[in-house]
């Protein structure tokens, strides 16, 4: 029952009371209590009354000091202060399928930003876009400054005058993106029924895009979901020098379609990545089983006189399968993309 200023202003006097003594040493009661103290604000002021106490400056009055709050703007390491619709501690993530967390521990409240743009962004999955956020707050005398930093392209950052590394969960974001029930039902009924599945095909970035990191695409198997990439990511994210350098996109598609049907549209949604963010970096795909098949077809080049020169009487059978015509042009003649740097 305690309006929404006041709650923050207990929160900025706690963070203020601690934050000198954060050389004390990390994962003290002293680090714990500034680091809940700058999490619970982010949280409140965002997402309270309709976010509008966000981003704007405000002078809340404690039990014993009135604090001037502003947030930091946009930068390299920092994540804009408007970019993120909500933000969820940490902890109200349920993690379904990863078994062991990437958390690194250090200065700051550990959060999940989450972006629901309307209408929707292209290749953001279904429930928004999710991304590792690290809020902390800077005190000059009884003006506070909250930042939304990036732990995943800066591990550390300058807290109260010192160098300190960021508390982070880097496992939260991918488990925000909630499994179905029964992942296996799912994939096999888009083995067995893919025309229910057809306008979930495409290909879903599960963090912001950024320009200077390498898109890793994964690519899954015959009666599989983008589900089964889960643990891998969680895994290759333990490596801090891989979640600085890469970024994580899946391509979803019903393995019950032919395989030279689905390889025209992972090949059709790499060309929209490419003319929407044409600074990209070069892409690496991971493929598994059939998504390894898809994978292989965007590095060869391959016109129908070389289908029907290799196959021969089968080839024509191939194309006598696909409707319609404009279909069968463009999904048995493949050129190679020259962005694939990379196919595992």
């Amino acid at each position: 029952n305690v309006p929404v200023e006041k709650r923050a202003a207990d929160y900025l006097q706690a963070a203020a009371m601690t934050a000198p003594l954060l050389g004390t040493g990390i994962g003290t009661p002293v680090c714990e209590t500034y680091n809940a103290a700058c999490g619970e604000l982010a949280v409140l002021l965002r997402n309270s009354e309709g976010g509008q106490l966000w981003n704007h400056p405000l002078t809340l009055a404690g039990s014993s000091s009135t604090y001037h709050l502003r947030l930091e703007p946009a930068a390299n390491a920092v994540w804009a202060p408007d970019y993120f619709t909500s933000l969820e501690l940490e902890q109200q993530i349920k993690e379904k399928l990863i078994k062991k967390e990437n958390i690194q521990q250090g200065v700051g409240g550990a959060l999940v930003g989450v972006r629901i743009a309307n209408p929707p962004e292209k290749f953001t999955p279904p429930k928004g876009i999710a991304a590792p956020v690290t809020a902390t707050l800077d005190f000059h005398g009884n003006a506070a400054t909250l930042a939304l930093r990036r732990p995943a392209k800066q591990p550390t950052a300058s807290v109260e005058g010192k160098v300190h590394p960021l508390e982070a969960n880097f496992s939260a974001p991918i488990s925000y993106y909630q499994p179905p029930g029964n992942p296996l039902f799912i994939g096999l009924m888009g083995a067995l029924r893919a025309a229910h599945y057809e306008k979930k095909t495409g290909l879903y970035f599960l963090q912001p895009y950024d320009p200077d990191r390498i898109p890793l695409v994964f690519v899954h198997g015959l009666i599989s979901t983008p589900f089964d990439w889960v643990k891998t990511i969680n895994g290759l994210q333990a490596d801090p020098e891989i979640r600085k350098h890469y970024q994580f996109w899946v391509f979803a598609y019903p393995t019950g379609n032919p395989v030279l049907y689905s390889a025209l549209r992972l090949r059709e949604e790499l060309a929209k990545v490419d003319k929407l963010y044409p600074n990209h970096k070069d892409y690496v795909l991971v493929g598994h089983s059939m998504g390894g098949l898809l994978s292989q077809a965007q590095v060869t080049s391959m016109t129908r006189a070389d289908w029907e020169q290799t196959l021969g009487e089968p080839a024509m059978q191939i194309f006598a399968s696909l409707r319609p015509a404009d279909l069968v042009a463009r999904a048995t003649t493949f050129k190679a993309n020259p962005r694939i740097k990379r196919v595992v």
